[in-house]
């Protein structure tokens, strides 16, 4: 509620509003009417600006107010507000009603803070990765190390940065190796559950295994894909889509080696050189309405996508979420040591 000593009448003078700045701490006065009507915004710049060119402490205020700052509406998502103020170089951004009364400040050293999330994630870890054999023939995939840390860590690492918290790990091959790794999670300051598949259940049937079911929509990542998503952002995505199901997909493009030739029956219609053929893949990373698992049976082997085409076949919104961060499926023994590479450039990146 510290937004309210920002609050400033539009009679006020110099001095007044520097009284206000210092009490709010804030580093911005919103300025309202008689009739509580936000008409500006004071900073201490303009407040110097204006003694600089000859005003008095005595004076209105009405010399230096800015009367058309950046401002939002209340219900604008936090991943947008912050992108905003980081486009705009403003720390402070009033939230202004439809009456145009204010309502509410942003400020960018709070918005930076990662938003705590009761969202749980699961991460699918069950999966025998036989093509990267011989180095998962003693350790699972999710374990195996990229720049100093398992690919499984650095997923958690990077959702917990993001405010997540609350864990759900798949497991099957080997899955007693990822339990004493991570345990409940308390060194990470994290609670990790397990869910033990005892056969193969796909990319979607271990959530059937969900018990007691999720309140709230919850993030499902795959555990060999490494990336600079930012989850949190995906679930807001979600949320505002009003979805079901919400798949993250990536920009795959190809280039066909030969020219190639379109034809009519004998006929030549025309000539492409080496075109390029661009398509949206699957990046192994969703968010799921609880509804989802009643979809599910219990124990049955279930892949995503089907999980999604039947979801539609219900009337399910599903949704995707084009994906432009770096991102790498860890499937084979050259992308691991792409993946070592690559991580170390996420890392300044992110």
């Amino acid at each position: 509620m510290n937004w309210k000593k920002t609050l400033l009448t539009s009679d006020a003078n110099l001095e007044q509003a520097i009284s206000n700045l210092d009490t709010s701490a804030l580093q911005i006065a919103m300025v309202v009417g008689p009739d509580g009507a936000f008409q500006g915004t004071i900073t201490d710049g303009d407040i110097r600006r204006g003694l600089l060119n000859g005003l008095k402490l005595s004076d209105s205020i009405t010399h230096v107010v800015n009367r058309s700052p950046l401002v939002v509406p209340p219900n604008l998502d936090r991943i947008t507000v912050l992108k905003m103020m980081q486009v705009n170089t403003v720390r402070q951004l009033p939230i202004i009603d439809e009456n145009r009364k204010p309502v509410g400040l942003h400020l960018l050293n709070e918005l930076m803070k990662p938003a705590s999330r009761s969202n749980f994630m699961v991460i699918m870890a069950g999966g025998q990765g036989a093509r990267l054999r011989p180095h998962t023939e003693n350790c699972p995939k999710p374990l195996l190390p990229v720049d100093g840390k398992p690919m499984l860590e650095h997923i958690i690492l990077r959702a917990l940065s993001q405010g997540y918290k609350n864990f759900v790990i798949t497991t099957h091959y080997l899955g007693h190796m990822i339990e004493e790794y991570f345990g409940s999670g308390k060194d990470l300051g994290i609670n990790i559950e397990y869910l033990r598949e005892d056969t193969p259940l796909g990319t979607a049937g271990a959530l059937s295994l969900l018990k007691p079911r999720p309140q709230e929509c919850f993030v499902v990542s795959n555990g060999d894909v490494l990336t600079d998503i930012d989850y949190g952002e995906l679930l807001e995505f979600h949320q505002r889509q009003n979805a079901a199901a919400t798949m993250a997909v990536r920009l795959h493009e190809w280039q066909n080696p030969f020219g190639v030739v379109h034809t009519n029956g004998f006929d030549i219609t025309g000539f492409e050189e080496k075109p390029t053929v661009s398509s949206r893949v699957n990046a192994g990373i969703y968010v799921l309405e609880p509804e989802i698992l009643d979809l599910l049976e219990s124990d049955q082997h279930c892949d995503m996508p089907h999980l999604f085409l039947q979801a539609q076949e219900q009337g399910k919104r599903c949704v995707v979420f084009p994906m432009h961060e770096p991102w790498l499926d860890v499937g084979r023994p050259d992308d691991l040591e792409k993946a070592s590479a690559a991580r170390l450039n996420l890392k300044h990146s992110g």
